[in-house]
């Protein structure tokens, strides 16, 4: 199969990636790697949707053309020739520099590889026990009511794992057995696979589970651990998360998921004001009145 031509306006760095990353509108994530070569990876990019490239035109049928950034190995012509027939198809498709491997060596020149290691593409590890593995749609449950842990974790699940993740609330004493009978993961609650781990939350348990490594999601958990531990020390915005949070949950009390969809714009806000600190974009409020 001959390359198809790259074009730099249907390419996107991994940087401008990661950049997309954390916000509800995130494009799709489409995985099109080869199946032995998908089989054999231990990582998936954030988000990532498994579709075999030979199913793709089966993929598309009836579905409305969106924004969608694709990604094989290399980011040569599995990708490429993938991204052109979403185009075709109406859709915005980019695929990614360099793929998931950051570029193949001498294939790729070496100012390329130099500038795709030094600024790599961010992954999740496969999690075939947590229900990740590419194809979308894994289950998790907690306890009911939740405040801030058991908001912060579907958060970053669903912008960050799995946007198709579905989140069941009960009550304590039937997580455990709710999980095996669903085939659920639990979370946030003693025994559960993701929970707290001494002094840290559980939302930085499912951060190592999945091994994201991102600075402005470390800065993030730093928040969430102080609101959800009461060392509001922490962090500063941690006491206005805990406040938004309590109230939040006093005005969703007898709906669990519309608590959960009333604070996913919050910690939108929040991620994205982590990401402006990170990249020293950080805006303060200085007006002083005369």
């Amino acid at each position: 199969m001959d390359p198809v031509a790259l074009n730099p306006t249907h390419a996107v760095s991994p940087s401008a990636f990661a950049a997309l990353l954390g916000r509800p509108d995130t494009p799709f994530i489409l995985d099109v790697r080869r199946t032995e070569r998908f089989d054999l990876s231990p990582s998936l990019l954030p988000l990532a949707l498994r579709v075999a490239p030979e199913d793709l035109p089966t993929w598309l049928t009836g579905r409305p053309p969106q924004a969608a950034v694709v990604y094989c190995v290399y980011g040569h012509e599995v990708s490429q020739l993938a991204a052109t027939r979403l185009r075709e198809a109406g859709w915005d498709a980019r695929h990614l520099l360099g793929g998931i491997e950051g570029g193949e060596p001498d294939v790729d020149g070496p100012e390329l590889l130099h500038g795709l290691a030094a600024s790599p593409a961010p992954l999740i590890r496969k999690r075939p026990d947590l229900g990740v593995t590419g194809s979308g749609g894994s289950r998790w449950i907690t306890r009911a009511h939740p405040k801030i842990d058991r908001i912060a974790c579907p958060w970053l699940i669903r912008r960050f794992i799995d946007r198709e993740a579905v989140f069941d609330y009960v009550p304590t004493a039937e997580v455990l057995e709710q999980a095996a009978h669903r085939q659920a993961v639990a979370f946030d609650i003693p025994g559960a696979p993701i929970s707290h781990q001494g002094e840290r939350c559980s939302f930085d348990t499912l951060l190592g589970a999945f091994g994201l490594h991102l600075p402005a999601l470390d800065l993030l958990a730093r928040t969430v651990r102080g609101a959800d531990t009461d060392r509001l020390d922490l962090a500063a915005p941690a006491a206005g998360l805990l406040a938004v949070s309590l109230g939040m949950s006093r005005r969703h009390a007898d709906d669990d998921h519309a608590m959960l969809e009333a604070m996913m714009p919050v910690y939108d806000a929040l991620y994205a004001s982590c990401v402006d600190q990170v990249g020293g974009n950080a805006e303060t409020h200085n007006w002083t009145p005369q």
